[in-house]
């Protein structure tokens, strides 16, 4: 009988672990790969930890709408009277306070703290969202060339050749005010949504190259397995193939790019708000933050230090959880 590779790596770890053999008086018949990559990744002390952090800033981004009510402070509530005649926080540290943990910024006297949550909110959101397009168009394209082949896969090739081929930053730079101008002209204020929409669309039509590329080699290694072979002879159409048959034997891979992917997307986001075609400035956002921080490095250093160091330990925090991830889903892993 052919085994499928996820029921092939189950039933290896089984037999090399003592515990999975044990009579049935101890209740362990078996553990699925799923179980056993939980198990892996509950003994990795950096996968705890990351994990904790992780958790803490999403539980932070989700209740930022409470935060602001206990808080008593909204992120566009300005501070004119704390600030001085050159427009700098009084006291010290940027005018750090009990009632402004993080100090306010220069010029505009908006709190900083309130901000970072909503801009952490902001970052998570787009990050998401734009991963979570991107996998799906990469699964999906990825799977059907791998499978098909033929003048399909020579199609999506010559698509995801042409997209890597496009300079990202340019395009970027060049199609977020040209949207603006098309939907806005010179209207006031461009909406935050508008903002977020494009940022996320931007990062899907150059984000699931990556993604189809990985699916399509590892279903091109797999459509012909004798399980796969088994399948079509039993008349499975397209879709049971594709979503019974060969993605769930793939789902680690994809699952550890996905995890990836969301510190890639934060930092793009930041970046592309650092250079101006981001999010505006009514936005609360990290890049934006530390762009308008930069005149004040010398005489207010806190104002790019508290944004700077949450989009580290945001970034380096998903980075450690995402190799952590790879190596419990790596049944060869000695971790």
């Amino acid at each position: 009988m052919s085994l499928s590779p996820v029921e092939g790596v189950a039933l290896a770890e089984i037999e090399s672990d003592p515990d999975a053999t044990a009579p049935a008086a101890k209740g362990v018949v078996g553990r699925s790969p799923g179980q056993l990559a939980w198990l892996r990744l509950r003994r990795d002390r950096t996968a705890r930890v990351s994990g904790v952090l992780l958790i803490f800033f999403m539980l932070l981004a989700l209740a930022a709408p409470l935060i602001e009510m206990v808080y008593g402070i909204g992120p566009r509530e300005q501070f004119q009277n704390l600030l001085d005649g050159f427009g700098m926080p009084l006291g010290y540290v940027g005018g750090v306070t009990g009632d402004h943990w993080f100090g306010l910024e220069p010029g505009l006297g908006r709190d900083i703290f309130i901000r970072l949550i909503y801009g952490l909110r902001t970052s998570l959101f787009i990050a998401f969202a734009a991963a979570l397009i991107t996998a799906t168009i990469g699964v999906v394209l990825g799977a059907l060339a791998g499978y098909l082949g033929g003048w399909f896969d020579a199609v999506i090739n010559w698509i995801t050749d042409l997209t890597l081929a496009m300079p990202f930053l340019i395009i970027a730079l060049a199609l977020t005010p040209t949207l603006t101008l098309r939907f806005y002209g010179e209207r006031g204020q461009v909406s935050a949504a508008f903002g977020v929409g494009v940022l996320i669309a931007v990062f899907a039509i150059f984000g699931w190259t990556s993604t189809a590329r990985l699916v399509r080699g590892q279903v091109i290694a797999l459509r012909e397995r004798e399980f796969v072979e088994a399948a079509k002879a039993s008349g499975a159409g397209l879709g049971h193939m594709l979503f019974r048959q060969l993605l769930p034997n793939i789902w680690a891979p994809i699952l550890v790019s996905f995890s990836l992917a969301v510190p890639q997307f934060i930092t793009s986001e930041a970046a592309l708000s650092f250079i101006g075609v981001g999010l505006s400035d009514e936005t609360p956002s990290f890049g934006r933050m530390i762009y308008d921080s930069l005149d004040f490095l010398q005489t207010d250093p806190a104002y790019v230090f508290f944004p700077g160091i949450m989009i580290f330990a945001l970034v380096f925090a998903f980075n450690l959880f995402g190799d952590a991830l790879r190596d419990a889903l790596d049944p060869k892993s000695s971790r």
